[in-house]
């Protein structure tokens, strides 16, 4: 067999392109286009479509120093990312407490 006659190695993963046919738009030129169109109201647009719900739960964070808290005190209802966290719940006055759980949104009153 002659050098010239074999045929290049094909690979099976192709590299990624957008089709020739096809024109990358960014958002804002997007909103613009549907803007100066006029559409009626009862037809969908790029930014009247909803997205449903997220099933991920939400992520949960400290309320003393914002990092991720896998635990929560069963008493006060804070959270908390560490032992040294929790040992300085222990000794925080009530309206302490109740200032962080109204930061977060939490309306329930500590007992």
């Amino acid at each position: 067999m002659e050098a010239n006659s074999m045929k290049p190695k094909r690979t099976f993963k192709r590299p990624f392109a957008f089709p020739k046919n096809c024109v990358y738009r960014p958002l804002r030129q997007i909103s613009n286009m549907e803007r100066n169109l006029k559409l009626p109201a009862d037809r969908p647009t790029y930014f009247t479509l909803n997205a449903p719900p997220s099933l991920v739960p939400a992520k949960k964070y400290s309320d003393i120093s914002g990092l991720p808290a896998p635990y929560a005190d069963p008493h006060t209802k804070l959270r908390f990312a560490n032992a040294d966290e929790y040992a300085s719940m222990q000794h925080m006055p009530s309206d302490i407490i109740n200032g962080y759980l109204t930061v977060r949104g939490y309306t329930s009153a500590v007992g």
